[in-house]
């Protein structure tokens, strides 16, 4: 093949007013994103502008070699947005506040990634007036999903076009396309795929596939270098992450990054996560979210702590839709706004320090200490010892607490003797 164009070769797009028409693309620097860029570009004529979303996965050299990649395929321009302030304040925060682990174990690490994204690459869209969005997903997952349904809400009318999923190219495809356009990069797949982020870090490999198999220890990213046992202090303010053994953070994403250092060679916040897609199948896949784990179940002992029966017993009702329908790419709705009102409102007490035991592939919470603690001494203890009420107190709340209950059952018995 010399031109490597000619199996997938189109009609070329039309010109709009003015010239050809831009389209802005989602890029990685990946296998899937790089034949992006030269399909749309050199097959379909367009002008191509690719964009970066650095969610907390990318380190300033591996940027600088994404921008010099996409330069060398060929596009127009290219922008790399710092989203990890913006991914926090928007989506994490309040995961956080709810305590949000899908079916019980995933902090929605890749997920909530993708919508931040995907609301980014939809404002640049706008900022250059392009006539076309384009990502590199392929039809067999959430992403495809996630992205298509923001840029329907965001930007109407524009149009979204998705090379891998709609020419249905295999790996091998991609490949051969490439080096016929003169493609010089590595194109060796990788053992295990991973996706790193500020909220934790996927990792797919063989052992996903399929209902039963856990990840070696060599697929992990984040290698358990640490030894023994080590306390740390976190410090909440109004339920958000503000200092870590007395060391304060400007932002809380710079403190989640922080104790990422510290509780991440321990192993800690591993697990493979199975769950049901947004295109009705179950899929399979390890994450390693040392500081997210921590920082939940830090923040759910200090809430047990501070919040009333009610209050916990909303918030977890709340949250547990609220991360759901995060998770199927669902953050436009209004909906999300109310309860995201509610969870902020719930946090107004959640002011402490809880100390957090970590060793290695466990962590343990040893306990809180806050001035909104309601487990305080002076109102009687647990079991033992009350201070705020009598015996007989107890004897009439309890005839009155079950009252309506006892009428049920006389009436019941009343009826079934006759």
């Amino acid at each position: 093949m010399n031109s490597g164009s000619s199996k997938f070769q189109h009609s070329p797009s039309p010109s709009g007013v003015g010239g050809v028409k831009k389209v802005v693309l989602g890029f990685s620097g990946g296998l899937d994103t790089s034949f992006c860029v030269k399909y749309l570009g050199e097959d379909q004529g367009y002008e191509v502008h690719s964009i970066i979303v650095n969610t907390g996965g990318f380190s300033e050299e591996e940027l600088k070699q994404i921008e010099e990649h996409a330069y060398k395929l060929g596009v127009k321009t290219h922008t790399t947005v710092n989203a990890i302030k913006g991914y926090y304040d928007r989506i994490i925060k309040y995961l956080i506040y709810g305590n949000v682990l899908k079916n019980n174990t995933y902090p929605l690490s890749v997920s909530a990634e993708r919508l931040s994204q995907a609301l980014h690459i939809a404002e640049h869209v706008k900022t250059l007036k392009a006539d076309a969005v384009a990502h590199g997903s392929t039809g067999a997952g959430n992403d495809q999903v996630r992205f298509d349904m923001v840029f329907h809400i965001l930007i109407p009318g524009v149009e979204i076009i998705t090379p891998i999923r709609d020419l249905k190219l295999s790996r091998e495809a991609e490949i051969e396309y490439l080096k016929g356009k003169g493609v010089n990069m590595n194109f060796a797949k990788a053992v295990y795929s991973i996706n790193k982020g500020l909220w934790g870090t996927s990792v797919g490999g063989k052992e996903t596939l399929s209902s039963k198999g856990m990840l070696p220890e060599e697929a992990w990213p984040t290698q358990v270098t640490k030894t023994g046992s080590e306390e740390v202090k976190l410090r909440f303010e109004k339920g958000e992450l503000k200092a870590i053994n007395d060391k304060s953070f400007a932002h809380p994403s710079e403190a989640i990054q922080y104790l990422q250092t510290i509780a991440g060679p321990y192993g800690v916040g591993r697990d493979i996560h199975v769950g049901d897609t947004i295109i009705g199948i179950k899929g399979r896949v390890g994450f390693e979210a040392a500081a997210p784990m921590v920082i939940l179940k830090a923040h759910h002992a200090l809430e047990k702590h501070v919040l009333t029966k009610w209050q916990l017993n909303w918030k977890d009702q709340l949250a547990q839709f609220y991360g759901n329908w995060l998770h199927e790419g669902q953050i436009m709705d209004p909906v999300m706004r109310d309860i995201e009102a509610y969870l902020e409102s719930a946090q107004a007490n959640v002011t402490g320090d809880v100390f957090v035991q970590l060793q290695p592939y466990r962590f343990q919470i040893i306990g809180i200490e806050s001035s909104y603690d309601l487990m305080s001494s002076k109102f009687g203890k647990y079991g033992e010892m009350n201070t705020g009420w009598s015996g007989e107190d107890v004897r009439g709340f309890s005839k009155i607490f079950g009252n309506q209950t006892s009428i049920w059952n006389s009436v019941k018995e009343e009826n079934e003797g006759k």
